[in-house]
């Protein structure tokens, strides 16, 4: 393992305490970047303490996205469905690490906002919310920001259907644009292979 990376680890732990306590749940190094769970209850103090102390000082938030992790791999999942993963960048220590918090209600998932801490985060936490439905408690503005104020559902949860709930259309005779209900039957289609001899010309 990169020294970097294994003082980072020890960092961590001296700072959130051992894995399995009150602000760490997991802790792993692959592909040479370093992950972290934290417990969704003690994101908010975690999160200072990522950003003030001296020892981490990740001044920066790159990214915050939702994953559904219902299918993960092909397979069943054991444990909570939604997740909000952080990607962080220390400045000062050159380092990256990799924060995944898991909403502990899969019908109502919930993440405390943490655009106090990174401002630059405000409209990353609405993309999350909008495309999972992950709700980012005390964000200032939580709305869609990608898809249509009158949009039904979450597009990138895995049992969001293909052809969606509504489509839109305009209307001559209304002269607006109108909701109705999808018109396609939803189905699933297997991409043709071309293996014809020469074909190209070969």
């Amino acid at each position: 393992m990169d020294r970097k990376l294994s003082i980072l680890m020890d960092s961590l732990k001296s700072v959130l305490g051992e894995v399995g306590g009150a602000n760490l749940s997991k802790m792993v190094c692959a592909l040479d970047e370093v992950t972290i769970e934290v417990p969704v209850v003690a994101w908010p103090a975690v999160a200072l303490m990522l950003r003030d102390d001296a020892a981490l000082h990740f001044e920066s938030c790159l990214d915050v996205c939702g994953v559904d992790y219902s299918t993960y791999k092909d397979a069943a999942w054991e444990g909570h469905r939604f997740a909000a993963v952080y990607h962080f960048l220390s400045y000062k220590h050159n380092v990256r690490l990799r924060v995944r918090v898991f909403c502990t209600d899969d019908d109502f998932p919930v993440v405390p906002s943490v655009v106090t801490v990174w401002p630059g985060l405000n409209w990353f936490e609405r993309e999350a919310f909008d495309l999972f439905g992950i709700m980012f408690q005390g964000h200032p503005d939580l709305r869609r920001i990608l898809t249509d104020y009158g949009f039904v559902g979450h597009p990138f949860r895995k049992d969001f259907p293909l052809s969606g709930y509504v489509e839109m259309r305009y209307d001559p005779e209304q002269g607006r644009v109108i909701y109705q209900p999808v018109t396609i039957d939803p189905r699933e289609t297997t991409p043709r292979i071309i293996r014809e001899e020469n074909y190209g010309g070969c």
